[in-house]
Order: structure tokens, then sequence, then C-alpha cells
């Protein structure tokens, strides 16, 4: 018996938005979700005060008005302002590559004109015609200093592969600022949400009904015709049991730890870019919200997560698809089966195998609700 208007499989920016939008367009939907939170790959949860990113460090950061407006109807943004700092062999370095980065890699460097000459004259002794590698792509665009310093290893680390095995095609561009400017994003808009993602997507789901730690398959095999329609914002894959094959993603794993101290690191993130340190990045949650509590207080205790990239087989969480022609032709026959599909719509990065920005899978949750709904989203 058809009780929904809409199934929505998965409860993350895509579900959330559009159950929201939905019901505000006056249909019925159930959320779904087979973990036992809310908000997926954005979900934070407090611990001692302070909003941990579980799946990762998400920074909000945009240059459409629109999303930007849309968002900050479910929570105030704080002025946070992402600037990493990349660790090489005890050298702390500033990211992305700026005047900062130029001056302590090469002293004596201090104007834009010193640095763009450096830079230059290591790209033209590498001699590099059309790059058949990412190692010699990233040679091509910014010489050999940066590339051992600040890419090399983190690239071999995330991918798990070594960079003249990798496709050039992965690293289009690396932006080089000359200026002394430390934002690592371009975007008009940035910040993080006071008090967690996860208490903006609650307030995006007010209203509608949720039910967490739900398999699909199982839902349907129990109730095949809840709905008139789903929207799927799981693993295109997973939807037709890998009949065709998995899709291939890079995964990761996390380590989070407890500390008894007030400042462990000093900023946000911190990039491992040797090799032989095995996870990539250190992430202190407090400093995106200034190592405040929600009253304004210091925060006496701090939590750290060290991330490392993971090989991904079916069960685990997958982060990064693998974009190669293999995949995208694996994807496109998937795409074929899915577009004879009567009543369900696929969404989200999973249903798409695409990675998204928040921002971008705000404005990709935009157009599904136009397409699906025939309104515009709601901006009060």
């Amino acid at each position: 018996m058809i009780q929904y208007d809409y199934l929505i499989v998965g409860a993350g920016v895509t579900g959330a938005i559009f159950a929201r939008e939905a019901r505000l367009a006056g249909k019925t939907c159930l959320v779904i979700d087979r973990r036992d939170h809310i908000a997926g790959n954005i979900y934070t949860e407090d611990v001692e005060g302070i909003h941990v990113h579980k799946y990762g460090a998400h920074i909000f950061h945009t240059s459409m008005k629109d999303v930007w407006e849309y968002v900050n109807q479910f929570a105030d943004f704080n002025n946070y302002v992402n600037s990493p700092v990349a660790n090489f062999h005890g050298e702390m370095y500033n990211m992305p590559f700026n005047m900062n980065t130029f001056a302590k890699i090469w002293p004596g460097v201090c104007t834009p004109e010193d640095a763009r000459k450096r830079i230059d004259e290591q790209i033209a002794a590498e001699g590099i015609g059309e790059p058949t590698n990412l190692e010699e792509q990233a040679l091509s665009l910014v010489g050999r200093d940066i590339f051992e310093k600040l890419i090399k290893g983190y690239t071999e680390k995330q991918w798990g592969r070594d960079c003249s095995d990798l496709p050039a095609s992965i690293i289009r561009r690396l932006p080089c600022r000359f200026t002394y400017d430390n934002n690592y994003f371009n975007d008009r808009y940035q910040g993080i949400p006071m008090g967690g993602y996860t208490k903006m997507a609650e307030k995006m789901l007010e209203g509608t009904e949720v039910c967490l730690g739900v398999e699909y398959s199982d839902l349907i095999a129990e109730q095949p015709d809840i709905a008139k329609h789903v929207i799927y914002c799981g693993p295109i894959d997973a939807f037709y049991e890998y009949k065709l094959g998995a899709l291939e993603y890079r995964s990761l794993r996390f380590e989070s730890e407890l500390l008894d101290e007030e400042n462990h690191q000093g900023v946000a993130v911190v990039n491992y870019t040797e090799r032989e340190i095995p996870y990539t990045r250190i992430i202190e949650h407090k400093h995106f919200e200034f190592g405040l509590d929600d009253e304004g207080n210091p925060l006496p205790k701090t939590v750290i997560t060290r991330e490392y990239p993971a090989d991904w087989k079916p069960g685990d969480e997958p982060y990064y698809p693998i974009n190669d022609s293999k995949n995208e032709s694996l994807y496109q026959q998937y795409r074929e089966l899915a577009d004879l599909e009567g009543n369900v719509t696929f969404a989200g990065r999973l249903g798409g195998y695409k990675y998204y920005d928040m921002d971008k899978a705000v404005a990709a949750a935009f157009d599904l609700v136009r397409s699906e709904l025939g309104v515009e989203p709601t901006i009060r």
C-alpha cells in the first residue's frame, strides 16, 4: 500500500534539502538512512563541547549567493577562514601556495616577481613537453621544490600509488597565489555552522518522518509499494546489487583522540606531506569554532583526528570516486539501467558517482527540487 509520495534514501545534504522542499510543496515523505544518525558525511558529534566532524573536515564555502542564503536559514555561520598549514619533515608551510610559502621555501624570495621567476626557472629545467602522468603534470606547473615538499608524498598517500603511475588529469592546475594571503578558498562566503552541521540538518528535516538504521533493500523487500517515487542517494551500483561490477572509490580511516590540553597544533588543519607518515592530515576540531563552546567560553580540552587514506571494497565507506575511463564506462552502463527506472531518481554524490563540494551538493539538490517538484527552493 502506498503510504508516501516520496521515499528518500539518505539523510545527508541532498536528502535533507529535498525532504524539506517536498514537505513545503505539500508532499508526504519518509527519509531513511542505513546509519544511526542524520546528516550523512557532514555529521558532527559533541565531544566535551567540541563539534567533531565525524567523517572528515567540512568547511562551507561558496560564491553562490542563493546557496549561502539557503543554508543560513538553518544555522548561524561563523566567519571561519580555512588557512591550513603543511608539515614536511618538521618544516611548516602555508597553504595554498602563496608568497608566504615561497618565501619559506626560497629564502630571499620576497616579491611576486621573485617567486614567478624561481618557479619558471624550475619548470624550464624539467624540460617537460606534454605531461604523461601526474608527476610530470605537477612539475610542469610548479617545478621541483614545491612538488617534492608539498605535493608528491601527500598525493601518493591519498591515491595509494606513485605520482608517476597516476594520470596527469588528476591535477589540471595547481594555483599559485602571488600574494601574502593564507585563505585557502577564493569564495565570497565561507564559514562553519555554529553548533555543528548535525543541528543544521535537523532543522532541514523538521516535520519529516525519519527512520535510521534502515537498509533500503530490506525496506523495499518488505514494503515494495511504500512510496510513489524513490529519491535514491545511495551508491548506484549497490542499488543494482553490483550486477555489472563495483564502481571504485578511495576510502578514509579516522583515528580520533580526546586530549587533556587546550591547544594541540594551533590550527584546524595540518597536512603531512611526506610519504613516510601514513596519515595525510590532522584535524583539531575546536579551531573550526575558535576553541569556544556554544556560550563563547574557552574549552579546556581538545579533539584531534588523524586521517588515513585507504583502499576501498564494497562495505567500506565510499568517499572519493575514481573517475578514470574504466569506472566512467561502468557508471554509464548503470546510468543506462537507471534511465529505464520509472519511479526512481538517483541523486547525490553516490547516486551520480561524482565528488561534490558542499555548495555544489546544495546546488545539485536545488536542480533536483526543480526537476522533481517543479518549484524553486524556498528561501525566506
